[in-house]
């Protein structure tokens, strides 16, 4: 059984083009945003070990938001999910797996969390 190290940030409220109903196209909707990471540990971490034993937090909210094109309208919150995911991917090689949860927050009538959750691991 190998070890693990899950990176966390949750609950990030950003808004973001996406839609396929005539009200949500053209227009940014407001999504919440969890992500977690799972990233090939250290043998072990010291009181003194580096930040660059493991991963910025910062880096992985940057992906939520400010990684996000502004003038791209994402037409399923999937590919917001896959353009996080593949954000992470590519700013860390000890990354293996990401998983985004989105919840549309326009759409939710009674406080119900309506969305998906996408899982990906790092391909070749």
């Amino acid at each position: 059984m190998s070890d693990s190290l899950i990176l966390e940030v949750a609950n990030i409220e950003t808004d973001v083009l996406t839609g396929i109903y005539s009200e949500e196209t053209g227009r940014p909707q407001p999504l919440r945003i969890s992500i977690s990471v799972a990233l090939k540990p250290e043998a072990f971490f010291t009181p003194d070990t580096p930040l660059s034993a493991s991963k910025n937090y910062m880096d992985i909210k940057f992906a939520a938001t400010s990684g996000l094109p502004t003038d791209v309208h994402f037409t399923l919150i999937e590919s917001v999910g896959d353009h996080i995911a593949e954000t992470l991917f590519l700013q860390d090689d000890r990354i293996e797996r990401v998983t985004v949860k989105i919840v549309k927050l326009a759409i939710a009538e009674a406080g119900e969390e309506i969305g998906m959750t996408l899982t990906r691991y790092r391909r070749g």
